[in-house]
């Protein structure tokens, strides 16, 4: 798989404080990711990734879900807009919404999420309590190409931590947002630079496809043994 050469255009979704957006941002900044955001969407006007992206000047979008008849017009209005940016990404960070398939089928393989479990495990909310219920002594977060099950998307990787016996579901969130921030980072990093890819349902890395999810150690993305 051939390396880009041009700043991949990425649009970010989310409708709350934008703590991955802003990870994303700092990276671009920094220079280790080699992007452009065209577009911060939110259905919530008052969404902290709107004012963090107004603030470094990336042009924003709310639109409210309330002045359409339904879900589906919602969504295709949103995904119109965000086609009219220029996108060639797709970025949910912690947009709480689930998507009709039919506005999103044209952007499955260019569309990912950040979810904060080790999926196929808990899928949807409360990942976090879910995981101490179950008495897990692992948890982690996975990014991966959204479709329209929910959650159910291929798996493009994963990171991993302990679960530590005075953990609770606060605290557990805690220790794993910075974890979520690096993984998020790494995938978009890759993508940007050529690496990852979706071709017939199958995550492709370097042109290889994927038996397993990579995994994020400290030194970056790994194919899991």
């Amino acid at each position: 798989m051939s390396t880009r050469k041009q700043h991949l255009r990425v649009a970010v979704l989310a409708s709350g404080r934008g703590s991955n957006f802003a990870a994303l941002l700092l990276a671009r900044e920094c220079g280790d990711v080699p992007i452009e955001f065209v577009l911060v969407a939110s259905d919530k006007a008052n969404a902290g990734a709107l004012a963090l992206a107004e603030s470094a000047g990336v042009p924003t979008l709310v639109l409210d879900p309330r002045d359409y008849p339904d879900r589906r017009a919602f969504d295709l209005a949103l995904f119109g807009r965000l086609a009219e940016s220029g996108a060639e990404l797709l970025v949910m960070a912690g947009f709480m919404r689930i998507i009709d398939g039919e506005a999103l089928t044209p952007w499955i393989g260019r569309m990912i999420n950040i979810h904060p479990s080790l999926l196929p495990k808990y899928r949807g909310l409360h990942t976090h309590r879910r995981a101490l219920e179950a008495g897990d002594r692992e948890h982690g977060a996975s990014v991966h190409y959204v479709t329209a099950e929910l959650d159910g998307g291929p798996v493009i990787a994963q990171v991993r931590m302990t679960i530590e016996p005075e953990d609770d579901e606060q605290r557990l969130a805690q220790r794993l947002l910075p974890l979520e921030h690096r993984l998020l980072v790494a995938v978009v990093a890759d993508i940007a630079a050529g690496k990852l890819a979706l071709e017939h349902d199958t995550v492709q890395f370097d042109g290889r496809a994927l038996a397993q999810p990579l995994q994020w150690l400290d030194d970056g993305l790994v194919i899991a043994d």
